[in-house]
C-alpha cells in the first residue's frame, strides 16, 4: 500500500512538473531593444480547474547594466538644496561635500544646474555643461544657511532649469531635491507637490526626494518623489549623504529607457481587479501603467490581481497580453515589446503547488506589505493603533498561510517581520524616525528601488 502510494505520489509530481514548465515561458513577439527584456510571469503555472480563481499577474521588465560608461545618454540634472536655517553645522557641511561627489561622477558634456532655497530661492548655477566643474565646486562651497523653507519654489526653479535642455531628446531629465525641513513658503501640501510631481513626469521629468533628519515632511516627499516616478530617501544622519547620493547617481547615469507606456490586455474570462503597489489605471479588460525612467541592472514590474473564470482539468488559457512601449536612450530611437502568457488547469492540488513561482508570490508579499504600512500610518494619525496593528496582523496571517502551502521561505520571512511590527505598533505607536521609515520604505518597496550600487 505504502508503495503503491509513493508511486501515485511521484507520477501526480511528475505530472505537476511537466504541466508548470509548459505553462512557464511568456511568448515575447518582438525585442527591438539591447537593454529591455519583457516577461509575463504568474504567481502559478497550473490553477485549480472548475473554480473560480484568483491569481497574480507579473509584468516584468529585466534591463541590463551598460557594459560602458560611454554608451550611457548624457544626464540633464538640477540639484536642489535646503538651506534653511535648520541645516546648519553637519548638515549644510555634509550636503556640500555630496553633492560635490556627485558632480564629480559627471561627465563634462553632462548638464548640471544648482538652486538653493530657503525663504526665496536662487539659481546659483544656470542649466549648463559641466565642463572642468570648477564653476560648480565653487557655487556648491559657496552655500550658506538661513531663512525658511520655501520646497515648492525650489522644485519647480529646478525643473525649470531642466527644461531649457529637456527637447533635447538625449538627455535623461532629473532633479534631485534635498531637505530636512517642512515646507512653510508657498504651497506646502502633499496634495500639492505630488500633483507638481504628476505634472512633471508628463515632461518627462523625474524628481527624487532626500529627507535629511527628523524634521521633513514624509508624505511631502514621498507623494512628490511617487507621483514624478523618482526616488525616495530618508536620511537620518547626514553623514550618509555621500552615499545616498552615489546610490542616485547610480541610477541616472543608467537610463536605458524612459517615457514607458506598459498595456496589458486581458480576455474574456479573465478580469483585472486591481494594481499591487503601483497606481496604474484599469478599464474594463485593458490595464496601464507609466514608468518614466528604466535602470539599468534593475528590474522593474507590475503586478495585477485578477479574476480566472474556472475552466476545466487539462485546459489552458492565455492569461494576459502585453505591449511596452519607451524610448532606448541607448540606441535613442522608439522600441516596442510585447509578450503573451497562458496558464493550464488541473484537478491535482500537486499539480497546482509545484507550479508556484516563488519569485512572483515573494514580489506580491513585499508590496502587500507595503501597501499595508501606508494603511497603518493613516490608521495611527487617526489614533486607531489597534485598527493598524490588526491590518499587519492580517495581511502577515495571509501570507504565512501562502507560504506554508507553497513552501515559499521568503513568502514566510515577509510574514514573520510584520508579526512583530504589529505588537510594537499597538504597544507604542509610530514616532517620528518610525513614521519617516514606514514612509520612505513603503514608497521603495512600491516603486522598487534599489539603494545597493
Amino acid at each position: 500500500m505504502k508503495q503503491r502510494f509513493l508511486l501515485s505520489f511521484a507520477a501526480a509530481l511528475l505530472g505537476a512538473l511537466s504541466l508548470a514548465v509548459s505553462a512557464h515561458s511568456s511568448s515575447p513577439s518582438d525585442r527591438s531593444s539591447d537593454y529591455v527584456r519583457l516577461q509575463i510571469d504568474v504567481d502559478r503555472a497550473v490553477l485549480p480547474s472548475d473554480t473560480v480563481e484568483k491569481a497574480i499577474v507579473k509584468i516584468g521588465l529585466d534591463c541590463l547594466r551598460l557594459p560602458r560608461r560611454d554608451l550611457r545618454p548624457p544626464v540633464n540634472l538640477s540639484l536642489v538644496i535646503d538651506r534653511s536655517g535648520s541645516m546648519s553645522g553637519e548638515k549644510i557641511a555634509h550636503a556640500r561635500e555630496a553633492a560635490l561627489e556627485a558632480v564629480r561622477r559627471l561627465d563634462p558634456d553632462d548638464i548640471v544646474s544648482l538652486i538653493a532655497y530657503d525663504s526665496h530661492t536662487e539659481t546659483l548655477v544656470p542649466a549648463q555643461r559641466v565642463g572642468d566643474g570648477r564653476r560648480l565646486e565653487l557655487a556648491i562651497r559657496g552655500i550658506e544657511v538661513g531663512g525658511n523653507t520655501a520646497l515648492y519654489g525650489g522644485v519647480t526653479r529646478g525643473a525649470a532649469e531642466v527644461r531649457r535642455h529637456a527637447e533635447d531628446g538625449r538627455y535623461v531629465n532629473r532633479v534631485i531635491l534635498l531637505s530636512d525641513g517642512l515646507a512653510n513658503v508657498g504651497p506646502s501640501s502633499p496634495e500639492e507637490l505630488g500633483r507638481l510631481g504628476a505634472s512633471l513626469m508628463k515632461e518627462g521629468i523625474s524628481v527624487t526626494t532626500i529627507g535629511v533628519g527628523l524634521g521633513f515632511n514624509e508624505d511631502l516627499m514621498t507623494r512628490l518623489a511617487q507621483r514624478s516616478d523618482g526616488n525616495t530617501y530618508f536620511v537620518e544622519n547626514s553623514e550618509d549623504l555621500s552615499r545616498i547620493f552615489a546610490a542616485e547617481l547610480g541610477d541616472v547615469l543608467n537610463v536605458v529607457a524612459r517615457r514607458v507606456v506598459i498595456q496589458i490586455d486581458f480576455p474574456e474570462g479573465v478580469r483585472p481587479l486591481s494594481f499591487v503597489g503601483r497606481d496604474g489605471m484599469i478599464h474594463g479588460q485593458k490595464a496601464e501603467l507609466t514608468l518614466n525612467q528604466l535602470y539599468g541592472g534593475q528590474e522593474k514590474f507590475a503586478l495585477i490581481e485578477v479574476e480566472v473564470e474556472p475552466s476545466r482539468a487539462g485546459g489552458e488559457r492565455e492569461i494576459a497580453r502585453a505591449r511596452v512601449s519607451y524610448e532606448d536612450t541607448v540606441n535613442q530611437r522608439a522600441a516596442t515589446l510585447t509578450a503573451n502568457r497562458k496558464v493550464q488547469f488541473s484537478a491535482s492540488r500537486a499539480a497546482v503547488v509545484a507550479s508556484a513561482d516563488h519569485k512572483v508570490q515573494a514580489d506580491y508579499a513585499t508590496n502587500v506589505m507595503a501597501v499595508a504600512k501606508d494603511e497603518a500610518v493613516a490608521l495611527v494619525d487617526s489614533n486607531q493603533r489597534d485598527a493598524a496593528a490588526s491590518v499587519l496582523r492580517q495581511r502577515s496571517t495571509e501570507l504565512r498561510d501562502m507560504a506554508a502551502v507553497y513552501g515559499n521561505t521568503a513568502v514566510k520571512e515577509v510574514a514573520a517581520a510584520a508579526a512583530p511590527e504589529a505588537d510594537r505598533l499597538e504597544r507604542e505607536g509610530l514616532g517620528n524616525a518610525e513614521r519617516k521609515a514606514y514612509r520612505t520604505e513603503s514608497a521603495q518597496a512600491k516603486a522598487q528601488q534599489s539603494n545597493s550600487k
